[in-house]
C-alpha cells in the first residue's frame, strides 16, 4: 500500500494538515495489516490512529470501547466530519432490536466504516455470528489497560476479546491503545491478546503544561473547592469523587454557591448522564462532579483543572483522570486532596476482597500514597512509575508544588525508633489510628481494653501532633520499615528492615509539608483573619457567657469566632453559614454579634469579600432528621449507627454537628446506661469549670477514667443543656 497521500487523506476527512507525534507511523503500520500496541498519554491523539485507517481501508473496523459516553462522543465526531450518519455506528445495551437491525444493514451494505462495540455486547453469540459475515478491516481495542488485572480499571469482559477474535477470524489485524500502562500492564495486554509480535509505539507521558499539586484534606475541603472554582471563574473543570453520594453532595454545594455544575455517576440513568455530558461539552455548565465513570475518551480540549476530592485507588487512575486537563496544550491545574482517613477507607474496602485482590489493590494504593507523600518532583515520580526517566528542567520547576514549595527535611531517627518500639510492644496488633493515639496520649475503648493507657510508652510522643505521626507512619511504610497486614488489613507490622532498625539505629529523615497559603498564592495574602475584630468578639462572647452563667466556648466555638473575622456576617442568613453555627445558634446568640460586626465594618470602612462566604446546602438534612427522630425514640446509639452503616465515631461526629449548630439532643437514656450518677456529676462539673471543650484536655484531666467516645458523648449532653 502506498502512503505518499496520507496527509491528503487526513486533510480530506478531518481537515488537519499534519499528524501529531507518532500518529503517522502507527497508521502506516496498521495499513500494512500488522499488529500495533499504542501507549500514548491522554490528549496525544490515540483515536485518530484507528479513525483514519477505518475510513481508508475496505470493510468495517470494529472498535471495542468500555463506555457508552466514549462511544457516543466518537460517533458524533465522525458523523460531524462526514456527509452520512451511517459512517459510524455503535452497538451496546442501549439500542432497541430495530436499531440494531438498522446498524447491521448499514454494515452489510458497506455504508458503515467504523463500528463501536461494548465488550459486553461483543461476547454475545448473536453479534459474533453477525460479525462472521462482515468484511472486517481490523479490530481496535481502546482503553486496553482494562484487560489487565494490574490496570486501574480492570474489566473482566476484556479478557474474552481474544477468544471472540479467534472465533470470528484469527487473522484480523489488532491495534490495542491505552493512555496508562506500566511495564507490568503492558506485558499483560500483549500476552492476553496474543500479539507479542506487535510493534510498540510509546509516546512520552510527560505533560509539561500540567501543574501537579497535592493538599492535605481538611474539614473545610468543600470551602476550598468553592473558593478555587470562583478564582478560576468561567474555566471548565472536572471534580472526581470516589462515591456517588459525595458527587451529589458536592454538586448541590456548588449550585447553591452559584456555580454551574452537573453530577455524573453510574447511579444516574443513561439519558441523564448523556444530557449532563452534553451540557459540559457545549459549555452550558462549567463543572462536572463525577465518579471515575466519567471521562474515559471525553474530548474536551479546554478543561482547565481537575480536582480529586478523594485520593484515587491507583496512580494509573490518577494519571488518566488528570490527563483530562489542558489537552489543547493550555494551562491545566491538577489538584488532589489527600487524607489518612481516605486511605483507611480504601484499605477497609480492600479488606473485603480476596487475598490476591487485596495484595494487588494494596500495591496500587501504596504507590498512590507514596505519590501524595513524596518530597521530590511529582512529575518525576509519575514518569518513573511509567518507566520513563525525567530530568527536572528549569522551565518545569514552577509546574509542581514540591518544586515550587520545597518540603522541610527533618531528622526523625528517634521518632522512628519510638514508633517501631510501640508497634512491637503492642504485639503488632493495632491499626494506625490506635498507634497514633498511643503516641500522643489519647485514650479510646480499644486502648482501654488492652490497658495500654497505663503503659510506659503511652503519650511518649506527645511532643508531636497526630498529623506528624501519621506522616511518619506513611513515610516509614514507603521506606520499608513497616507494613500493613493483609489478612487483618490496616494492622501495623514490622518488616525485616524495621526489626533490624531496632537492633541498630541508623539516620532516618522525613519531609514535612511546608505551610502554604490558599490555593492561588497570588491572592492568598488577602485571606487574613481580623485580629482586632477577634478580640472584640471574644470579649463579647465572655460577656454573653457570664450573663448566662455558662462557659464561653458554649456560646460560639473558637473556630466559629475565627470564621466571623474572615467573613464579617452582617445578617442572620450569613451568620448561619459561619462554621459551626446553625439556625438555632444564630437566633439565640447571633443578634448581638451581628450588630457588633456591622458597626465594626462601617467604622473601619471594610470591604467585605463575598468570595469567602461559601454557602452550605444543608445536604445532610435527611441524616440529621433521622438522627434526631431516632434519638427522640430513644433507640440505642449503636443500633442507629448500624442502621446507617456508620461507625460510632461517625455517629458522634454527626451528632456534634447538630448540637454545635444549636439543636438540642436528649441522649440521657443512653448516658444512663454508660455512666452512673457520680460520673455524670463529675463530668458536668468539669465542663462547667473548663475553659475549653477540647477532648484531649479532658482525657488528660481524667487520666484514663473515661475513653474518648465517652467524653464526647457527655459533652453532647452538656452542650445541649447548657449552650442550646
Amino acid at each position: 500500500m502506498h502512503f505518499e497521500h496520507l496527509n491528503l487523506e487526513l486533510k480530506r476527512y478531518f481537515g488537519f494538515t499534519s499528524f501529531k507525534g507518532q500518529q503517522e507511523n502507527i497508521i502506516k503500520n496498521l495499513l500494512k495489516g500488522k499488529n500495533s500496541f499504542v501507549i500514548m498519554p491522554t490528549g496525544a491523539g490515540k483515536s485518530m490512529c484507528y479513525q483514519l485507517p477505518s475510513l481508508i481501508l475496505d470493510g468495517t473496523s470494529i472498535v471495542v470501547s468500555p463506555l457508552i459516553a466514549l462511544m457516543k462522543n466518537q460517533v458524533d465526531f465522525l458523523r460531524g466530519n462526514s456527509l452520512k450518519d451511517s459512517v459510524a455506528h455503535v452497538i451496546n445495551s442501549t439500542l432497541t432490536k430495530a436499531e440494531i437491525t438498522k446498524v447491521e444493514k448499514d454494515v452489510l451494505t458497506n455504508e458503515t466504516k467504523i463500528l463501536f462495540v461494548a465488550p459486553e455486547s461483543l461476547v454475545k453469540p448473536s453479534l459474533i455470528n453477525f460479525l462472521k459475515s462482515v468484511k472486517i478491516s481490523f479490530l481496535a481495542i481502546d482503553e486496553a489497560h482494562c484487560i489487565s488485572e494490574w490496570g486501574h480499571d480492570f474489566r473482566p469482559e476484556y479478557r474474552n476479546i481474544r477468544k471472540v477474535i479467534d472465533e470470528i477470524n484469527h487473522n484480523i489485524p489488532i491495534i490495542a491503545l491505552t493512555a496508562t500502562a506500566t511495564p507490568k500492564v503492558q506485558e499483560d495486554i500483549l500476552k492476553n491478546l496474543k500479539i507479542k509480535d506487535a510493534k510498540i509505539f510509546k509516546a512520552s507521558f510527560n505533560r509539561p503544561n500540567l501543574y501537579y499539586e497535592v493538599r492535605k484534606k481538611s474539614k473545610d475541603v468543600l470551602v476550598e473547592i468553592v473558593k478555587f472554582i470562583k478564582k478560576n471563574k468561567s474555566k471548565s473543570g472536572i471534580i472526581y469523587c470516589l462515591s456517588r453520594k459525595k458527587v451529589e453532595e458536592l454538586t448541590k454545594t456548588l449550585k447553591v454557591n452559584d456555580i454551574k455544575a452537573v453530577p455524573y455517576h453510574a447511579g444516574l440513568d443513561a439519558k441523564t448522564r448523556s444530557l449532563n455530558q452534553d451540557l459540559f461539552l457545549k459549555e452550558d455548565c462549567n463543572i462536572v462532579v463525577a465518579t471515575i465513570a466519567f471521562g474515559m475518551g471525553i474530548d474536551k480540549p479546554d478543561v482547565r483543572f481537575v480536582i480529586h476530592h478523594d485520593i484515587p485507588k491507583s496512580l494509573e487512575s490518577y494519571y488518566q483522570e488528570t490527563g483530562r486537563a489542558g489537552r489543547d496544550g493550555g494551562e491545566g491545574h491538577c489538584l488532589a486532596f489527600y487524607s489518612y482517613k481516605d486511605v483507611e477507607k480504601l484499605e477497609n474496602f480492600l479488606s473485603k476482597k480476596t487475598v490476591s485482590e487485596r495484595e494487588l489493590g494494596t500495591a496500587l494504593l501504596n504507590e498512590m500514597v507514596s505519590y501524595a507523600e513524596t518530597p521530590i518532583s511529582r512529575r518525576k515520580f509519575i514518569l518513573h512509575y511509567f518507566g520513563e526517566a525525567f530530568n527536572e528542567e528549569d522551565d518545569l520547576k514552577k509546574m509542581d508544588d514540591n518544586l515550587r514549595f520545597p518540603k522541610n527535611k527533618i531528622d526523625a531517627s528517634e521518632a522512628l525508633f519510638l514508633l517501631l518500639n510501640v508497634i512491637k510492644k503492642t504485639n503488632e496488633n493495632l491499626k494506625t489510628k490506635e498507634i497514633v493515639k498511643i503516641m500522643v496520649g489519647v485514650n479510646n475503648s480499644i486502648i482501654s481494653n488492652h490497658r495500654l493507657q497505663n503503659s510506659s510508652f503511652f503519650g511518649k510522643g506527645s511532643n508531636h501532633d497526630k498529623s506528624s505521626w501519621n506522616s511518619l507512619i506513611s513515610q516509614a511504610s514507603i521506606s520499608g520499615y513497616i507494613k500493613k497486614n493483609i489478612e487483618n488489613y490496616g494492622v501495623l507490622k514490622l518488616n525485616e528492615k524495621g526489626i533490624q532498625y531496632l537492633k541498630k539505629q541508623t539516620p532516618f529523615s522525613i519531609y514535612l509539608d511546608k505551610k502554604k497559603d490558599d490555593i492561588d498564592e497570588n491572592i492568598s495574602n488577602s485571606i487574613i483573619n481580623d485580629d482586632n475584630l477577634r478580640d472584640i468578639l471574644l470579649e463579647l462572647r465572655k460577656k454573653v457567657a457570664d450573663k448566662n452563667k455558662i462557659p464561653p466556648y458554649t456560646v460560639f466555638q473558637d473556630a466559629s469566632i475565627n470564621d466571623m473575622t474572615l467573613k464579617y456576617p452582617v445578617n442572620q442568613e450569613e451568620m448561619k453559614n459561619i462554621h459551626g453555627v446553625g439556625e438555632g445558634k444564630a437566633k439565640k446568640y447571633g443578634t448581638e454579634f451581628i450588630k457588633v460586626i456591622e458597626d465594626y465594618v462601617k467604622k473601619n470602612n471594610i470591604s467585605r469579600n463575598e468570595e469567602y462566604t461559601v454557602k452550605s446546602t444543608g445536604s445532610n438534612s435527611t441524616l440529621k432528621l433521622y438522627l434526631i427522630q431516632s434519638i427522640d425514640r430513644k433507640l440505642p446509639l449503636p443500633d442507629i449507627a448500624f442502621a446507617k452503616g456508620m461507625s460510632m465515631d461517625t455517629l458522634i461526629s454527626e451528632a456534634e454537628t447538630i448540637v454545635y449548630s444549636g439543636t438540642k439532643l436528649n441522649i440521657d437514656y443512653w448516658l444512663d446506661e454508660v455512666f452512673d450518677e457520680d460520673q455524670q456529676e463529675e463530668l458536668h462539673q468539669y465542663f462547667l469549670d473548663s475553659k475549653t471543650d477540647d477532648v484531649n484536655v479532658a482525657l488528660n484531666e481524667f487520666q484514663g477514667e473515661f475513653d474518648e467516645d465517652e467524653i464526647r458523648l457527655y459533652r453532647l449532653k452538656f452542650l445541649s443543656e447548657v449552650a442550646n
